[in-house]
């Protein structure tokens, strides 16, 4: 039996070039073939799914706040329906690890399915402007006919209506991503005023509907062939035991076309009758029996054309599947791998520490600071006091009432200057100058660690701890910066 390499010669030119550019430099226009197929129809399931949340996310509201807020003007995240502001840094940072690690251990199992099932790019260029281009336009065909025919009515009215409507849908695009950046209700506020009233929104909202209109309309697949990094990882992420879609060689090599009136059961090659439907059908102009390739976003279209074929020849589908290189080759279907499990085992210590970090979130920040250039005085009564900047920051949506206890040293008091209760707004700041009182005979040393207890209602949220200097001898300050670093 001949080897595979002598009955399928790996065509490698393909390496040196981009489907969508040509010997100079120049873009290559892809008209892919209007896709149909099982696949295809799931596709559009996920697609209506994902697209109603994203439209709907800004107007869905958990507790009062919305699903999904990125507001970096302002430096406020709201992550269903909770508060995150830069005093939380920290999660938001282990959030994204956590999420980067998720989307690599897909990755190295299932291949590069996020980018044709899941992408906005994808999601939006497939199963929205490229099917309006189909409706209005025509299959592929006709689509590069309109483009090379003359000036004429039909040409410009079918132009007209198409470009319309992707900057009407770019528009509305636009729009909601906005409002995931400010607020719904800011931003209808922008769309159903003057642009006079808030120029640098409107701006904004024409500034992203041209990005999005010029991506959908002219750049397309270039988004994913040169600018998405991820496309870039699948090099270092993907192994020969990764699902992808992929060409079974062993089945479809030598290819050759079927003779008229030649049964395909007798016919002399594989079950590849070179029918180029698989290229036809690419959105990013790629031929998948060369193998894996960088273009390829996992859409399955491909998968549908090549379905179709076999059942019209009486050969059996599956010839372009979800299958991993071993599984092809060596017959070998093997997901969890040393590599896989390595991977699982970070997200899940990252998992857990995301959840730990979450369930001791406290709602107040505070920050203690000595007034800068003060002293200790001395007070009535014997008490040696100092003088404090205090700060609470309100991370929910409501205002709260606080209490500060100093927990130790034990005959320690906290005082405000102005005498005012600790009342936080929502969402807000509350900046307060504080006395801690010592009596002189709790001070050993010339700083002592103050701990300072935060309540509301009565409950314990927060811990804070303060520098306190007071007037000692060198013997006793030694043993203070000893307790001081025993402390700490």
């Amino acid at each position: 039996m001949a080897s595979t390499e002598e009955v399928y010669q790996f065509d490698e030119e393909f390496r040196d070039s981009i489907a969508t550019v040509d010997e100079k430099g120049k873009r290559v226009w892809v008209y892919p073939k209007k896709p149909s197929g099982y696949y295809h129809r799931l596709r559009i399931v996920v697609t209506v799914f994902l697209l109603s949340l994203f439209f709907a996310g800004p107007f869905i509201k958990i507790t009062g706040q919305p699903l999904l807020l990125l507001n970096i003007f302002e430096r406020k995240f709201v992550i269903f329906g909770q508060a995150f502001w830069p005093q939380d840094f920290v999660i938001l940072a282990i959030t994204l690890i956590t999420f980067f690690v998720f989307i690599i251990l897909f990755t190295v199992v299932f291949g590069r399915v996020w980018c044709g099932w899941m992408c906005p790019q994808t999601l939006f260029m497939e199963m929205v402007f490229r099917k309006i281009e189909y409706w209005i336009e025509g299959d592929a065909p006709a689509q590069r006919r309109l483009n090379k025919d003359p000036l004429s009515f039909t040409k410009v009215w079918k132009k007209t209506a198409k470009h319309t409507l992707f900057i009407l849908i770019s528009l509305l695009i636009s729009h909601t991503a906005m409002a995931y950046l400010i607020g719904a209700q800011a931003t209808v506020d922008i769309a159903s005023h003057s642009p006079d009233a808030n120029m640098a929104g409107f701006i904004g909202l024409m500034a992203f509907t041209a990005i999005f209109y010029g991506v959908y309309a002219r750049f397309r697949e270039q988004a994913c062939i040169a600018v998405c990094p991820y496309g870039r990882l699948q090099g270092v992420l993907l192994v020969k035991d990764s699902i992808v879609v992929a060409y079974d060689w062993l089945r479809g090599e030598p290819r050759g076309r079927l003779k008229k009136n030649e049964p395909a059961s007798i016919a002399k090659h594989g079950d590849c009758i070179d029918c180029k439907l698989c290229v036809h059908v690419c959105p990013t102009g790629i031929d998948i029996r060369n193998g894996t390739q960088l273009e390829c976003v996992n859409c399955t279209a491909c998968i549908d054309a090549c379905d179709d074929v076999m059942l019209k020849i009486g050969k059996p589908k599956g010839l372009i599947r979800f299958a991993s290189y071993n599984a092809i080759e060596n017959r070998i279907r093997k997901i969890i791998t040393p590599r896989v499990i390595g991977y699982s085992f970070v997200l899940v210590a990252l998992a857990g520490l995301l959840s730990f970090v979450l369930a001791t979130r406290s709602d107040v920040e505070t920050t203690i600071l000595k007034v800068s250039g003060t002293l200790y005085q001395r007070a009535d009564h014997g008490y040696i006091s100092n003088l404090y900047n205090v700060e609470f920051v309100n991370k929910t949506f409501h205002e709260i009432s606080l209490d500060a206890k100093v927990e130790s040293p034990a005959g320690a008091m906290l005082q405000p200057v102005d005498g005012k209760p600790i009342v936080v707004p929502a969402e807000g700041i509350f900046k307060g100058v504080f006395f801690i009182k010592i009596p002189a005979q709790e001070l050993h040393g010339a700083r002592t660690v103050v701990k300072i207890g935060i309540y509301q209602n009565g409950k314990l949220i927060d811990k804070v701890k303060a520098k306190f200097i007071g007037p000692v001898s060198k013997s006793s300050d030694m043993r203070s910066r000893m307790e001081e670093e025993r402390d700490e």
